[in-house]
């Protein structure tokens, strides 16, 4: 036996597939049937013990543990929908409403007040109480984008409108031009 062929019984280790790439022998298919079955016995333990927690009227149990159906404190819910929905650019902006007397100084947050903001064209639009402090926020704005964009991230807010006052308009008297608003026409 010194031919340099090994001996086809000896002990030695064992590999899933033959050296020679032939048919797997039979411990080989021996252990794939094994492992085949262990699984399918692994499925179906799982499906009668889903059945049986169906049956009982739970499906899943609280425990010990944290899992999706616990309660969560207010604020990480409203954070949770905010992203959910893709609300953190509005939302943000709506902080900066709140916060509009730290961000322009309360001199300028006494007469102009944000209005609303436009989400596809970017643009915060304030409302000023009179013609000086729609001009002082004109002049202003530049800076006020960029301070407002450092706080909220680059190219929050693209553009501030400035509205000009909007007085009461006067409807009395007989001659009056059409679309006319009385004598607050000569603000802006």
């Amino acid at each position: 036996m010194s031919t340099g062929e090994p001996v086809p019984n000896t002990p030695g280790p064992r590999k899933a597939d033959p050296p020679g790439g032939g048919e797997p022998s039979g411990v080989d298919l021996a252990r794939v049937a094994l492992r085949a079955a262990k699984e399918q016995a692994r499925a179906r333990g799982d499906a009668a013990r889903q059945k049986k927690q169906a049956r009982r009227g739970g499906g899943l149990r609280s425990g010990a543990r944290a899992d999706g159906r616990d309660p969560m404190a207010l604020g990480a819910a409203i954070n949770r929908l905010i992203t959910e929905r893709g609300w953190e650019k509005p939302a943000a902006v709506g902080g900066v409403m709140g916060r509009w007397p730290q961000i322009v100084g309360e001199d300028l947050a006494k007469h102009c007040v944000p209005q609303r903001y436009d989400e596809d064209e970017r643009v915060l639009t304030v409302q000023c109480d009179s013609t000086a402090w729609a001009t002082q926020l004109r002049v202003l704005a530049p800076t006020l984008v960029a301070r407002i964009n450092e706080d909220l991230g680059h190219g929050s807010v693209r553009m501030i409108k400035v509205l000009n006052p909007g007085g009461q308009s006067r409807r009395y008297g007989p001659l009056r031009a059409p679309g006319s608003t009385g004598p607050g026409d000569t603000y802006g």
